[in-house]
Parts: structure tokens; C-alpha cells; sequence
């Protein structure tokens, strides 16, 4: 069985939830928590990934290459991951991307 685009939306909004936990315990200037922000970070996005072009497309646009080279730069070369730009993503661009997750998933909800 598939997973539809609203149970990715709420996966990826599942990591951000325990990314947030990982944060509460401290900063990333503690390496397991900032093991584990980085990977919940690449796992939100690969789970974004998995939905359709047409929502990523929409909700994403321009960013989504952005997002998906965040991910790869994770998954592939996490040895050389500056934390500063991990820290800026999360302070920065996570609201805008929660934000947007909880939008389509109340829009799919609605219909």
C-alpha cells in the first residue's frame, strides 16, 4: 500500500516535532543532538520527497531544490556538514516550511 500525500505531510511534520524536542534538550553545539537535528532534518525532507510532484511543485516551488540539496549534503556528506548552515536552516527556513506543511495537510483535510 502507497502512502498517500497527506500521511508523507504528517510524517514530515512528525520529524519536525521531534526535532523540536531534540532542541529543547540543549543547543547544536552538543553533537548528539545535533546528529540527531540533522537527521530528522533529512528525513522531514525525504519524506516531502515521496509526495507528489505537483504538491512539492506547489507548496515548494523554486525552494525545493534548495531542500533536497540540504538533504543530500545530509545523507552524503555528513563528515562535512557545517552546523552553522543546519542552525540558520532551522531558525530560518523551518517555520516557512512547517507553515506550509500544515497548510496543505488543513487544505487535503477540508476536502
Amino acid at each position: 500500500m502507497s502512502r498517500t500525500d497527506r500521511d508523507l505531510l504528517r510524517d514530515a511534520l512528525h520529524h519536525v516535532a521531534v526535532l523540536r524536542e531534540h532542541l529543547n534538550r540543549t543547543d547544536l553545539s552538543d553533537d548528539t543532538v545535533a546528529d540527531a537535528v540533522a537527521m530528522r532534518l533529512a528525513a522531514m525532507i525525504e519524506a516531502l520527497a515521496r509526495t507528489s510532484d505537483d504538491l512539492r511543485e506547489r507548496t515548494f516551488g523554486d525552494q525545493w531544490p534548495l531542500m533536497w540539496a540540504t538533504r543530500n549534503r545530509i545523507a552524503h556528506g555528513y563528515v562535512h556538514v557545517d552546523m552553522s548552515i543546519i542552525q540558520q536552516t532551522v531558525d530560518l527556513d523551518l517555520p516557512d516550511i512547517e507553515r506550509h506543511i500544515r497548510a496543505e495537510l488543513a487544505e487535503a483535510d477540508a476536502t
